[in-house]
């Protein structure tokens, strides 16, 4: 699916990983649209002094930056064959790789608003970022990645939490009916939140190792950027306000989500709705009359399972054995796979292999397109059952940092008390490296004691090991 770049920390999606981003990419671009969202583009620069407006956002990416200093290279005239930066080419202002694109956005929606009725304004960037991480791992964590962030700007405060949950409400919708992973829908602490946000919404889903991995995120930003760029309008009562805001996203991360929530150490398991191919037919012959037979059925059934949207792939590849092409698709996690030899011809049969629970059947072809279709979502379905179980069983209350401890150790969600303060937060990440995920939106109400101070609480918020 990737692979290591020549540039450290940098990744190449290869074909086949670039093909399942690809209909992620499908899908939510439909889910954003339905939405009332569309599609932009701004630039990959944003201007040093933009991105120091806003304070907290400035201090949560200063470290992550990108600088373009200079504009242009020239030969070394002391080694010729070699290229030095011109240093007559320095910028009067230096330029940040875009990490985020608040700043440069929020810029440019000066331009756009001066009225009521310019607002809402919906946009949706599908674009690449950079973040300088020191230590990278393949699509969890990236010097460079792809991503969509949505910007919208609203009249009231209310519009844009509405537009803040609405948003994270797609996001889940997403991960468990197109991905299959079942997430919790919460809040970030302070500690936790987007620099620059009021407050910051997520998803937060539990990997196979025990690991939570956060999925998405949805900000409200309150006037902060507003304020910082002088975003203003006028009201149908003629006054100036400042303009509410949103930010939104999810990246390439989705596709380290999508490969430890349902893989094992055959390779990919893949839900229909991502797969590039969802059933593989694989003719099985050893002469060109045999050859001929199958490849002629196989095509048929093709044809049919198309003709309902299945994405199908016939392989008569003649380079590589039955045996090698089932082990090859059994890595690359293509939900069916599908083999006629010519046995199976003469009996007007098939055998159908599953990927998700390895199991084989022998079917007959009458009512097979029917079969595979229903098939599709009974392997959907259950791959989702398969890891919500998990993840439910893997969420545990304790009630004492001892007990917290112990948890910990066993990997998963942690449902504990907190003070609520900042200090106690960061003393227990310091200690045991577990992070508050969220705060659970459907959180009930329950009076206890933090299990670091003592003090009272009135929830209990997940914690856990991150990647």
């Amino acid at each position: 699916m990737a692979e290591h770049s020549a540039v450290k920390g940098c990744m190449v999606i290869k074909p086949y990983g670039y093909s399942i981003w690809e209909r992620m990419q499908q899908t939510l671009d439909k889910m954003f649209k339905d939405t009332g969202h569309e599609n932009a583009y701004f630039p990959l620069f944003v201007p040093k002094s933009f991105l120091e407006k806003e304070e907290g956002h400035a201090e949560g990416f200063a470290k992550e930056c990108a600088v373009v200093t200079h504009h242009r290279l020239m030969v070394d005239p002391d080694n010729p064959g070699k290229l030095m930066v011109d240093p007559k080419s320095k910028l009067e202002e230096e330029l940040i790789v875009r990490p985020t694109s608040e700043a440069i956005i929020w810029n440019t929606y000066k331009g756009w608003i001066q009225s009521y009725r310019d607002l809402p304004i919906l946009i949706n960037q599908w674009a690449n970022v950079v973040r300088w991480e020191m230590r990278t791992r393949l699509f969890l964590r990236t010097a460079e990645f792809l991503w969509q962030e949505g910007h919208t700007a609203h009249a009231t405060s209310a519009e844009a939490i509405e537009e803040t949950e609405k948003m994270l409400g797609v996001y889940a919708d997403f991960a468990e009916n197109t991905m299959a992973i079942p997430v919790i829908k919460g809040i970030k602490t302070p500690n936790e939140r987007f620099a620059g946000a009021l407050e910051t919404y997520c998803i937060e889903a539990l990997m196979q190792d025990g690991k939570a991995l956060q999925a998405g995120t949805s900000h409200f930003l309150g006037q902060n950027f507003a304020k910082a760029f002088e975003v203003k309008y006028i009201t149908k009562e003629n006054k100036q306000e400042f303009v509410w805001a949103t930010s939104w996203g999810v990246s390439t991360r989705l596709m380290g989500a999508l490969i430890m929530t349902h893989s094992d150490d055959q390779g990919l398991v893949l839900p229909p709705r991502l797969a590039p191919v969802q059933v593989v037919i694989v003719p099985i012959y050893k002469t060109d009359e045999e050859f001929k037979a199958t490849v002629t059925k196989a095509n048929e059934i093709a044809t049919e399972l198309k003709a309902l949207g299945i994405r199908v792939k016939v392989d008569d590849d003649d380079k590589y054995k039955p045996g090698w092409k089932f082990a090859e698709y059994e890595f690359k996690g293509v939900p069916v796979r599908l083999a006629i030899g010519p046995r199976d011809l003469a009996n007007n049969n098939v055998e159908l292999a599953r990927r998700d629970t390895k199991t084989k059947e022998v079917i007959s072809v009458n009512g097979l397109s029917a079969h595979i279709q229903q098939l599709m979502e009974e392997i959907q379905t259950s791959l989702f059952n398969k890891a919500k179980a998990f993840r439910d069983s893997s969420i545990r209350e304790v009630n004492s940092y001892e007990e917290f401890k112990t948890a910990l150790e066993k990997g998963g969600f942690i449902s504990a008390h907190w003070d609520g303060t900042a200090e106690t937060e960061e003393k227990i990440k310091v200690e045991t490296k577990a992070t508050i995920r969220c705060i659970p939106l459907d959180n009930p109400k329950e009076n206890g004691a933090c299990i670091l101070t003592g003090k009272p609480s009135t929830q209990r918020v997940l914690f856990a090991i991150a990647y």
